[in-house]
Parts: C-alpha cells; sequence; structure tokens
C-alpha cells in the first residue's frame, strides 16, 4: 500500500519511528524509501533532522493562511437560512454591500463547500431521455418513439 501524502499534514509519527528503525538496523535509505513506499528525499530528511537536531517528530506546520471568509462564515450561513435560492452572484454581492469584502467566485464556492451549503441546480441540462422520444419528430434532433 502507498502511502499518501496531502499538502499541509506531515506523515505520521509510526512511519517516521519506522524509517528510524531500519536506519538504525543498518538498511540504506533507498531500501528503506522502498520498504516503506516513500520518496527517498522523505527518509533522508527524517535521518538528517535525527542527526542535526536530535529532532524525531514532525515540527508543528507554519505559513497557515486564514481563509478570506473565515470571520463571516456565520453572516454567510444566515444570509443563505434567509434566501436559500440565491445564487452565487447574489451572494458576492451582497458580501460587498454589507461586509465591504469582494470574494471571486471560486472562493464563494469553496466557501459554501466548505460550510456544507451547497445546492446544484439543473436549469442547463437536458430532459430525460423519455421526453426527448415523447416529442415530435425534428424537435429533439433524433428519432421519434415509433414503439
Amino acid at each position: 500500500m502507498k502511502m499518501t501524502w496531502r499538502r499541509g499534514t506531515a506523515y505520521s509519527q509510526d512511519l517516521r519511528d519506522r524509517v528510524l528503525a531500519y536506519s538504525d538496523a543498518g538498511e540504506l535509505v533507498g531500501e528503506i524509501a522502498a520498504a516503506l513506499c516513500v520518496s527517498i528525499s522523505y527518509v533522508s530528511k527524517v535521518l538528517s533532522r535525527r542527526d542535526r537536531t536530535g529532532e524525531v517528530s514532525a515540527r508543528p506546520q507554519r505559513c497557515h493562511v486564514r481563509p478570506k471568509l473565515a470571520g463571516l462564515y456565520e453572516a454567510i450561513q444566515t444570509e443563505l437560512k434567509a434566501r436559500p435560492d440565491a445564487t452565487l452572484a447574489e451572494l458576492r454581492r451582497w458580501l460587498v454591500q454589507t461586509h465591504q469584502v469582494e470574494a471571486s467566485n471560486g472562493l464563494m464556492h469553496g466557501t459554501l463547500c466548505k460550510l456544507g451549503l451547497t445546492l446544484k441546480k439543473r436549469r442547463c441540462t437536458p430532459p430525460n431521455r423519455s421526453v426527448l422520444m415523447s416529442l415530435p419528430r425534428g424537435l429533439h434532433g433524433g428519432r421519434a418513439n415509433l414503439a
């Protein structure tokens, strides 16, 4: 099973401990990386940090940027409860008018996803097949249902 890495999160302490145990048993960096399905770079960094500083655990994450709309989450939720059918454009306009904060469509959509408030609207979706087949020939671009 390959270990997956996600941006902004450290590998587990258990994995670090296994890297160190393999190294203490005399394994080479490349062999450790292959055995644990991690990069050679990761193994090298774990070992060099222990050699340089004695540290064997991950350091706290740094440089986290607070989301632009984080302070407005409650206000956005309240606005959507009052106007559940509001579009992204309407919500962006409301943000500028009431909070003097500009947000892109992407930021607004991501914020709504984070808050669990998305609703997919299907205005442009073509009707289902049974509706298409019941239309007279030529109105739907295909054959009419002759059965």
